[in-house]
């Protein structure tokens, strides 16, 4: 069983270096919530691979998610999956070692409501989903 709930205030996961990435749904969700049709969103904010989609890092010092401002998600009521579902990953939820080293930074792990592993499974499971290609799906 595992414990996790967000705290109030924290935004520990969205100032880790890596990648946002997105799906199609997600593209559409926060350029809608942005107010801007998706071209637009994508121009600005969205880079593309061959299999991917993720967003555009700041240049500069700052370079985290686009998105994060005075400490908090601007987007998060329409958040990307990877985000709403952290520290739920397959690679974090599946190797304890992992998850123990995610909890020496995030204050939410050991927090909360009791969680079965097999619910963080499904989960975790979703990000395999929305994202087969960094899964080998």
């Amino acid at each position: 069983m595992l414990r996790f709930t967000c705290q109030p205030g924290c935004s520990k996961c969205c100032e880790v270096s890596g990648f946002v990435y997105l799906t199609e749904a997600d593209l559409t969700r926060i350029a809608a919530y942005l107010g801007v049709d998706q071209q637009k969103f994508e121009r600005r904010y969205v880079y593309r691979t061959r299999h991917q989609r993720r967003l555009r890092k700041p240049r500069g010092k700052n370079r985290q998610c686009p998105f994060l401002q005075d400490s908090h998600c601007s987007i998060h009521p329409v958040k990307p999956v990877q985000c709403r579902l952290f520290p739920f990953w397959p690679e974090l939820v599946s190797d304890r070692s992992a998850w123990r080293e995610t909890a020496r930074w995030c204050p939410g792990i050991g927090q909360g409501p009791l969680i079965q592993i097999g619910t963080a499974l499904e989960i975790a499971d979703e990000m395999r989903t929305a994202y087969p290609e960094a899964y080998g799906n």
